[in-house]
């Protein structure tokens, strides 16, 4: 990211209309697959999902290629359709426990950890403005969830599904994707007392253009066409984030008292994993 890209879409406390007298609670939106994490987050636990079990060879090898297909060329409605339709088949019948013990346990190995460098820093940048961050994500909560604790995030929306008797019956509750992530975020915004006008939304896809439009200060990340055209239509700023790195390389050593304190909210924003290994390298037969 360029300082001239960095300096549109930086965070900055005069743009949020508040005053000692009438304080204006705001928040950050995040979506989270190629915006604050290199790869589809769902996708990424194919592996462990295989070793415990839950997936054939098969089925590892078909979300290998979804993954390598989301990366290459990002997802648009239709797509979208055919991975929640082959993620909620695939998922009926898992005992949802499981399901959080396995993530919960292999979170940083698969994450690495590693986010894009460039999101820690806008991140870090709203949690030292007083803004809440907020990681909305189509992908399971029983994922996106303990990814967003790790990141610092005050509060996490995501997919919900149906579960009877400890079990996901392959139904949706809540699909938390295009005008799904508008209602999250409103209800979110009533609850917590934000002021939508002076929120800020990230995002790389088309389909979470209703997101980036509910807020007053939406930046496209890594756009795919659609949204890059739109992007530029509207006048939106346009972020490119390249560089995964490792948070042992991010962590700084503080020499006072003012960096210190820097140093400890950024940590607790960088503390993710970037879902940067390759699956085509790890499940090649």
């Amino acid at each position: 990211m360029s300082a001239s890209e960095h300096d549109a879409a930086a965070p900055t406390d005069h743009r949020d209309g508040s005053s000692a007298d009438h304080p204006v609670r705001t928040a950050a939106f995040f979506d989270l697959d190629k915006t604050v994490i290199a790869k589809s987050s769902t996708l990424a636990f194919s592996k462990p999902f295989f070793d415990q079990g839950l997936l054939n060879r098969r089925a590892v090898l078909k979300s290998t290629y979804a993954q390598f297909f989301f990366l290459m060329s990002g997802a648009d409605h239709d797509q979208m359709e055919r991975m929640r339709s082959y993620v909620t088949n695939m998922c009926a019948g898992w005992d949802v426990e499981q399901i959080k013990s396995i993530v919960g346990e292999t979170l940083h190995d698969i994450v690495d950890p590693l986010v894009f460098a460039e999101a820690a820093d806008l991140i870090a940048d709203h949690k030292l403005c007083g803004r809440d961050v907020v990681v909305v994500s189509a992908s399971g909560e029983e994922i996106v969830a303990p990814i967003a604790r790790a990141l610092g995030a005050s509060h996490a929306m995501a997919t919900r599904m149906v579960v009877e008797d400890g079990r996901y019956t392959g139904e949706i509750a809540f699909y938390c994707y295009g005008e799904g992530k508008v209602e999250a975020i409103r209800a979110l915004a009533a609850q917590e007392g934000y002021a939508l006008e002076h929120c800020y939304a990230y995002s790389d896809s088309i389909t979470d253009l209703p997101m980036l439009s509910a807020v007053g200060h939406p930046t496209v990340v890594n756009p795919d066409r659609a949204l890059r055209k739109e992007a530029a239509a509207r006048g939106w700023p346009v972020l490119t984030f390249t560089r995964p790195v490792s948070l042992r390389d991010r962590i700084p050593a503080p020499s006072g008292a003012a960096v210190a304190t820097t140093a400890a909210v950024g940590m607790s924003a960088l503390a993710a994993g970037a879902l940067t290994y390759s699956l085509l390298r790890r499940f090649a037969p």
